[in-house]
């Protein structure tokens, strides 16, 4: 089945609005007017019930079919933007300094106003529809506060889906795997405490940034002489932090940076391997190591028959032709990973086309992409609640 009509005659609309939140942006929970408009269009279609603060800022929408029946899936879409300058130029960019949608998720949203929108008028399902919109994806966890609000058996979702667009993916296309699709992502920031000195002579003091310096390339023999190789672990050191003067060796030292991992029990070996090398490298020069080390999202894992039920659905839309069911998967994070660690479900991709990169400043989500989202929900949603 093609792109649907309707979807079609609301492609203008649709576009309006992602154009009206992309130049709103709001960070993490504090998406107050975001999810205030959210929640407005869903009174405006006539949404059975509207719930708000979900999840400090989340908002879920229940849409009843007309086929009666008891059963509920849930669609998720993000609201949060990311702290970065834009620089698009486009007529609708940011209006404020500092904060950008440069992952999307005005898009994510649109996109899922309008299926809500279709399927409050049609209603051509049995069972009902939850649509969620998510605060804080980007580092704050809050498809993690939703679960913990019991949303899931607040309205009874048996079944939770997620789509996210994928630069470089033509548009009209999908991707997809059963299987972890995203990374765990943990996060460290290790103080390497040493003794200070002239650095004329070294020899009286314990340099913490030579001994910083073992540790970030040491750090890499986890991946490399640690985790088997056909197992993904990535460890990479995006801060180093030392020192104020030419002549002068600093009494410490600070490095920090993220672990990635695809299954759990990499994850733990992962984090154990790293606390062994920074202790043992400090103890060995004499210095001290004070580590913080905070598990972030988990791994986001796409359940088996979910994923099948988003493949026959995206291949519905699109042809067999525009679904790669196979996917690598990805070693970026997802906190959509909570949804699926409390229900049965499946994350996909929908292509954004030739644009910038995701979490770059030049980053706009393609408004060519909509029709496409909105036909996938809307046959999802119809497709397992037996339209």
């Amino acid at each position: 089945m093609p792109i649907l009509n309707r979807a079609a005659e609301l492609q203008d609309e649709v576009t309006e609005w992602r154009r009206h939140i992309h130049a709103r942006p709001e960070l993490l929970f504090a998406v107050e007017n975001t999810a205030a408009f959210v929640a407005e269009k869903l009174k405006e279609f006539g949404v059975d019930e509207i719930v708000t603060g979900i999840g400090r800022t989340g908002v879920v929408g229940l849409i009843k079919g007309n086929g009666g029946g008891s059963r509920t899936i849930g669609l998720r879409a993000d609201m949060d933007a990311l702290p970065l300058t834009e620089i698009s130029g486009k007529p609708w960019a940011s209006t404020t300094p500092g904060k950008m949608h440069a992952c999307g998720h005005d898009g994510h949203t649109a996109m899922l106003l309008g299926a809500a929108k279709y399927l409050a008028e049609t209603r051509n399902f049995n069972g009902n529809v939850a649509v969620i919109f998510q605060p804080a994806e980007e580092g704050g966890g809050g498809g993690n506060l939703m679960v913990k609000d019991g949303m899931m058996e607040r309205f009874s979702i048996e079944e939770v889906y997620g789509m996210h667009n994928l630069p470089g993916l033509p548009v009209g296309q999908f991707a997809i795997r059963k299987g972890p699709i995203m990374a765990a992502t943990d996060e460290f920031t290790v103080t390497i405490k040493g003794r200070g000195g002239h650095a004329a002579q070294p020899n009286r003091t314990i340099d913490p940034i030579a001994i910083g310096a073992q540790i970030v390339a040491n750090l890499q023999m986890i991946a490399a002489r640690t985790v088997d190789p056909l197992r993904s672990v990535v460890v990479s050191v995006t801060k180093f932090n030392a020192g104020f003067a030419h002549n002068v060796i600093p009494n410490d030292a600070q490095i920090a940076g993220t672990i990635r991992t695809l299954d759990p029990e990499v994850r733990d070996i992962a984090e154990s391997r790293f606390k062994q090398v920074i202790n043992g490298l400090a103890a060995a020069h004499g210095a001290e190591a004070d580590i913080s080390f905070q598990r972030n999202y988990p791994v986001t894992v796409n359940h088996a028959a979910e994923t099948g039920h988003a493949i026959a659905t995206a291949t519905d839309i699109a042809g067999e032709a525009n679904v790669n069911p196979e996917i690598d998967p990805m070693m970026g994070g997802e906190d959509f990973s909570y949804m699926l660690n409390a229900r049965p479900g499946a994350f996909i991709f929908i292509g954004n086309g030739d644009t910038a990169g995701l979490h770059n400043p030049a980053y706009d989500f393609n408004d060519e992409v909509i029709t496409h989202g909105i036909s996938y929900w809307v046959r999802l949603a119809e497709q397992r609640l037996g339209a």
